[in-house]
């Protein structure tokens, strides 16, 4: 999808669709988060930030050439009231509303002694609105319904444009819907749409946008935008679970080996830097994928939390519960940082590294690391049904969060396990004993075809998990 900013749609075949509402209902938050772009427009928990028509272009995801729909962002109705009084006072009543609203926008632009005030960004809203195809009305849910918002719904009747009401803030507004709702289908508008720009739900754009279709005198190219959408967010579940199928594959097939007789704790260390690292660059793949690119988001900054809480401390396996193979004591020594020499001297060097420690699985077992005199640390089970648990986390909150949204996002928030971590899935199991399939080791890049054959079938197992989360 492509977007040009100040480009005018001369285009007839276009669908041209202004957003029309009172200031700081969210109209520019709607753009952004439907043009999927962090960067449109200015958001802000303050009133009348947009001060001119934004205009701005969807092309087809098939054919970037070929634009579909033409989107105006306008500034804040203020002083509906003001054009209401003038409509009243200095126009023919026996004319059409549209005659009324343009010779308003004559006094505005002459800048009549009647109109009382500064109207020029009014007109900047009607002439958008009368140049429109259909005109979207952002309605605050949170506000209770009030005179000004009925003027404003008398100016759009006036225009003859259609109209598509559109909830913004739902959420925290649901207890005005009904009245809103009473007042919007004595006005003729029966049809409206629910759509908070923060708390994004896909389906509720899949039904804005055919509502639009229904409006529009040509309604083929916002049937083809809905289709294309449809399509491309199957693309992305299933592109953002590969990322993560590929990143627990490449985890589970990392290892080191070290000596029978060495302390591990520098490689524990190493490995653990190395995995935390590799999560974050997972992170801001996924990040990448739906569009939270960190370049435009500046100070609303789309920061994952949950760094703070490091990957390799038992109480985080406790928040997700996570079972653990060696019980509260393991979850005890998982990231603690104990010393392990001293540890070794109470308990005995074998017993400490026999368990599972800082996350990393000693395989003591195998005959040839004995004969060897070696033993293996991979990641353990837990961590990797933990790294499972915070990528599925963090792909379901990115397919819930609008572009709109100014708030970070969070990895802590209830989800099921995709799997507990005594039935770890084959795929990862087999790639414990693919250790060539991991580039981890000495942080070279590719080898992501050697993983496909474990990372496919993974990634079919965590879209599932992922499509029934609610």
């Amino acid at each position: 999808m492509n977007l040009h900013s100040n480009i005018q749609a001369n285009n007839p075949t276009l669908s041209k669709i202004c957003v029309i509402g009172h200031t700081n209902v969210g109209k520019t938050s709607l753009l952004r988060t439907l043009l999927r772009d962090v960067s449109f427009g200015e958001v802000k928990n303050s009133a009348a930030t947009t001060r001119h028509v934004a205009e701005v272009l969807i092309y087809s995801l098939a054919d970037h050439h070929e634009p579909l729909v033409a989107l105006y962002d306008t500034p804040g109705l203020e002083d509906a009231t003001g054009v209401m009084d003038f409509l009243q006072d200095h126009t023919d009543g026996r004319s059409d509303g549209v005659e009324r609203l343009q010779a308003f926008l004559m006094a505005a632009e002459n800048q009549n002694d009647v109109l009382d005030g500064d109207f020029s960004q009014e007109a900047k809203v009607i002439k958008s609105l009368i140049a429109a195809d259909i005109a979207m009305y952002v309605i605050d849910a949170r506000e209770p319904v009030l005179g000004k918002y009925k003027d404003e719904l008398a100016i759009l009747a006036s225009a003859g444009t259609p109209v598509l009401p559109v909830f913004n803030f739902v959420k925290d507004g649901a207890d005005n819907m009904q009245t809103w709702r009473e007042m919007l289908a004595r006005r003729g508008l029966h049809v409206a749409n629910a759509f908070d720009t923060v708390a994004f739900d896909f389906a509720g754009e899949m039904s804005l946008w055919q509502h639009l279709a229904l409006l529009a005198k040509t309604p083929a190219p916002l049937e083809k935008l809905s289709t294309q959408r449809q399509a491309h967010w199957q693309d992305l579940a299933e592109e953002g679970s590969l990322l993560i199928a590929d990143f627990l594959v490449n985890v589970a097939s990392f290892q080191e080996k070290i000596s029978q007789n060495d302390d591990p704790t520098p490689t524990l260390l190493r490995m653990q830097d190395i995995v935390r690292h590799a999560e974050e660059n997972l992170q801001s793949k996924l990040l990448d994928k739906y569009r939270f690119y960190h370049a435009h988001i500046d100070t609303a900054a789309a920061d994952v939390l949950g760094q703070k809480q490091d990957l390799f401390d038992g109480e985080l396996l406790a928040h997700y519960g996570i079972r653990t193979a060696g019980g509260s004591v393991t979850g005890m020594l998982i990231g603690a940082g104990f010393d392990v020499a001293t540890l070794g001297a109470s308990l005995g060097l074998g017993t400490a590294i026999g368990g599972v420690i800082g996350g990393l699985l000693p395989n003591t077992s195998a005959i040839k690391d004995k004969a060897l005199g070696v033993q293996t640390l991979t990641i353990d089970d837990a961590t990797l049904t933990l790294l499972a648990a915070r990528a599925q986390n963090l792909h379901h909150a990115l397919r819930h969060r609008g572009h709109a949204s100014l708030d970070a996002v969070r990895l802590h928030g209830e989800i099921s396990l995709p799997w507990q971590s005594d039935k770890l899935p084959a795929m990862l199991k087999k790639a414990r004993l693919n250790p060539q399939y991991s580039n981890l080791q000495d942080g070279a890049n590719g080898k992501q075809n050697l993983r496909a054959s474990l990372a496919e079938p993974l990634a079919q197992l965590l879209e599932t998990h992922l499509l029934g989360l609610k």
